[in-house]
């Protein structure tokens, strides 16, 4: 099987801060950045962070298990010469370890630092001013795209987290690793980040942000090609359904939700109330429609599509927009309803009366409605 390297993204763009690396699941790219990890350690003494979400992503057989496949594939024992054979994980670090005999019992056998340290981003606070600032020269956040949300003000834990560990070291590499479960991603807009949706497998982008002091921020972006057997351009056969969710594991492309999709014609005459959302440098325009089928029964609905024209009173028309804005036309959350027109407009969401465009755009109103709820904003 061909999986994937880090060897290309380092080689075009040997001077980035930031490698982002997005694909389908099962490509092996948490592989390859816990491999690249633990040769730098052998090699050079340099360690390694490894950010997740959650405290609950450090227990259990999901930190445990963590170098399994690099373990059954020989790796730990080939890059130590044989010292050590496995990675054994102890309250929130990853050790070189191995098994010794002593009289008739087995003993574990570990290094006495880790070459790895786990970093659940909602215990930032807790990591400040720890022991390991300035020990790593490698950061993972792994599964830094969510399909589920994402935590309130997470680029700010996020690049606080990264200060704590960077020290005062200026060869840090940070590994970001997503699966493409969601073409919304805060982190995009957040680190300016403007074609990440637009880019297709095997396509590599380099983002220069200049500084004052004529230094620059580097971030490279990398689509990784769909996952192939060698020789072959196959699909998994488990994974041959007509199904749009399955395209990110049998593809890479974008993971949808199949949404509902316009029910019927209808004409200007039966569009009661339009109004706009604006998400994710996306403008959408919203239509309530009430109009009679050819059997007579009034539909009442909402349908919401791309809006590619200039909008034509937008001092006027409603527009909900995530940026803040004292225009009294403007509003921000869908969800919290401030009039009674505003609570009718949500009641097409709360029935499931909502039709759209196609899928893409079924998707993004969906994350704007969770960016909705949320109180505080990534």
């Amino acid at each position: 099987m061909e999986f994937y390297s880090l060897e290309n993204i380092f080689k075009k763009c040997p001077d980035a801060q930031y490698y982002m690396i997005i694909g389908g699941r099962s490509h092996g790219k948490t592989y390859a950045a816990l491999r690249y990890v633990l040769e730098n350690y052998v090699t050079k003494g340099e360690r390694g962070a490894l950010f997740r979400r959650y405290y609950e992503d450090f227990k259990g057989n999901r930190a445990s298990m963590l170098y399994r496949a690099l373990v059954e594939n020989g790796v730990i024992t080939e890059l130590t010469d044989g010292k050590w054979d496995y990675v054994y994980y102890r309250a929130g670090g990853w050790y070189l370890a191995r098994n010794e005999m002593k009289g008739k019992e087995v003993h574990r056998v570990t290094e006495d630092f880790p070459f790895l340290f786990g970093f659940p981003l909602v215990q930032m606070e807790h990591d400040k001013g720890s022991r390991y600032t300035g020990t790593v020269t490698t950061v993972i956040f792994d599964e830094f795209m969510s399909r589920t949300g994402y935590l309130p003000d997470e680029f700010a834990l996020f690049t606080n987290c990264l200060s704590t560990v960077k020290g005062q070291r200026t060869n840090l590499k940070v590994l970001m690793l997503g699966n493409t479960v969601n073409r919304y991603c805060p982190y995009f807009k957040q680190m300016g980040l403007t074609h990440v949706k637009d880019m297709k497998p095997g396509q590599i982008s380099l983002y220069r942000f200049p500084m004052d002091d004529n230094r620059e921020t580097q971030v490279a972006v990398e689509y990784t090609n769909m996952l192939r057997e060698s020789g072959t351009g196959g699909v998994d056969e488990f994974f041959g359904f007509d199904n749009p969710k399955l395209k990110m594991i049998t593809s890479g492309v974008w993971e949808f939700a199949v949404y509902p999709l316009l029910p019927c014609k209808y004409k200007p005459r039966n569009v009661l109330f339009t109004f706009f959302i604006r998400f994710d440098n996306e403008l959408f325009q919203c239509e309530v429609i009430n109009v009679t089928d050819e059997n007579g029964v009034t539909l009442d609905f909402m349908y919401i599509h791309r809006k590619t024209t200039p909008l034509k009173y937008p001092d006027k028309e409603l527009i909900y927009d995530t940026d803040f804005s004292p225009k009294p036309n403007y509003r921000r959350r869908i969800t919290k309803p401030t009039t009674t027109g505003e609570k009718k407009l949500l009641r097409y969401f709360l029935l499931e009366k909502v039709f759209y465009q196609d899928n893409a755009t079924g998707e993004t109103i969906r994350n704007y409605l969770e960016w909705s709820e949320t109180e505080t904003q990534t």
